[in-house]
C-alpha cells in the first residue's frame, strides 16, 4: 500500500522536477537515487499525522461491497495498524511539508468521496432487498391466512345445511313466541297505546306560548273570544298550531271565565231578541 501511495505521491509532486532534471549518467546510479527517494518518502508519507485517516480511509474502500469474511479481514488489519497509526499521529507535526500536508488531506477527501459513492448503490441494493423480502413475508403469510380459512369454510359448507335447519328453527320458534305473546296481552297492548296518546295531548305547552295566551287573554278578559285573525296571529307569536290555541281557551274560558248577567243578557239579546218590548 505504502509504495501504492509513494508512486501516486511521486507522480503529482516531483514530475515536474524529473523533466528539468538533467539525465542520469549512468542507470544504477538514477536507480540508487531513485530508491534513497523512495526511502525518504516513504519514511515522510508514514510519519505524517494524516497517514491514520489515510490508512483507514483506504481499508474502508475495499470493504464496501466485499464479502462478510474479507471485511472482517479488513476490520483485523485496520485494528492492527490503529497502534502504528496512533504513535505516527502523536509523533508527526503539520506545516513540515506544506506540499506533503496538502496531498494528504486532498487524498483523505478523495478517498472519503470515493467511498461515499460506493456505498450508495449498495445502500440502495439492499434497502430494495429489504423491502422485497418484507414483501415476500407478507404475501407468504397471507397465502398461509388464505388456505386456513379455505380450510374452515370447507368445514362450513359441510355443516352448511345443519346450520340452516337450525336457524329456520330458531325462527319458527320466535315466530310462535310472538303469536302467542300477542294473543294473551294485545288487549293490554291497545290500553297501553291509548293511554300513551292521552299523555301525549295532555302535555303542557311551552312556557313563552303560554305567556303570550295568558297576556292576550288578560288584555281581552271581557270577552275571551279571538277571532280568526287573533287566532291566525297568536299562532304565530307563540309557534303553536291554531288548534292548540283554540283549545287552550276553550279551556281556560271553562276553568277561569264566567259572563256577567249584562252579558248572558246581552247575549240573549242578539240571539232571541229583546225579551221586553
Amino acid at each position: 500500500m505504502e509504495n501504492s501511495l509513494y508512486n501516486f505521491y511521486c507522480s503529482t509532486t516531483y514530475s515536474d522536477q524529473s523533466t528539468m532534471a538533467p539525465p542520469p549518467p549512468s542507470k544504477s546510479v538514477f536507480e540508487k537515487k531513485e530508491e534513497n527517494l523512495s526511502k525518504v518518502l516513504r519514511a515522510k508519507v508514514a510519519s505524517h499525522p494524516l497517514f491514520p485517516h489515510l490508512l483507514h480511509a483506504y481499508i474502508d474502500c475495499h470493504k464496501v461491497g466485499a464479502p462478510q469474511n474479507v471485511a472482517n479481514l479488513l476490520e483485523e488489519i485496520k485494528g492492527e495498524n490503529t497502534g502504528v497509526c496512533q504513535i505516527s499521529e502523536s509523533e508527526g507535526f503539520l506545516d513540515a511539508d506544506p506540499e506533503l500536508d496538502d496531498f494528504m488531506g486532498t487524498f483523505c477527501d478523495l478517498l472519503l468521496k470515493y467511498k461515499s459513492d460506493l456505498s450508495r448503490p449498495f445502500d440502495e441494493a439492499t434497502m430494495f432487498l429489504s423491502h422485497m423480502e418484507t414483501q415476500l413475508h407478507s404475501i407468504c403469510n397471507l397465502a398461509s391466512t388464505n388456505n386456513e380459512v379455505t380450510g374452515s369454510s370447507e368445514k362450513d359448507l359441510i355443516s352448511k345445511e345443519e346450520k340452516e335447519a337450525i336457524e329456520c328453527k330458531k325462527i319458527n320458534e320466535v315466530q310462535e313466541l310472538k303469536d302467542n305473546l300477542l294473543g294473551r296481552y294485545s288487549g293490554y297492548i291497545t290500553n297501553l297505546k291509548h293511554e300513551f296518546s292521552r299523555k301525549k295531548k295532555k302535555e303542557k305547552l311551552p312556557k313563552e306560548a303560554k305567556q303570550i295566551l295568558l297576556a292576550w287573554w288578560n288584555i281581552h278578559f271581557k270577552w275571551p273570544y279571538p277571532t280568526d285573525a287573533d287566532k291566525v296571529a297568536l299562532a304565530e307569536w307563540t309557534g303553536l298550531d291554531q288548534k292548540q290555541v283554540n283549545n287552550w281557551f276553550i279551556n281556560q274560558r271553562k276553568r277561569h271565565w264566567k259572563p256577567t248577567e249584562e252579558m248572558q243578557a246581552a247575549i240573549l239579546d242578539g240571539l232571541y231578541g229583546p225579551l221586553i218590548n
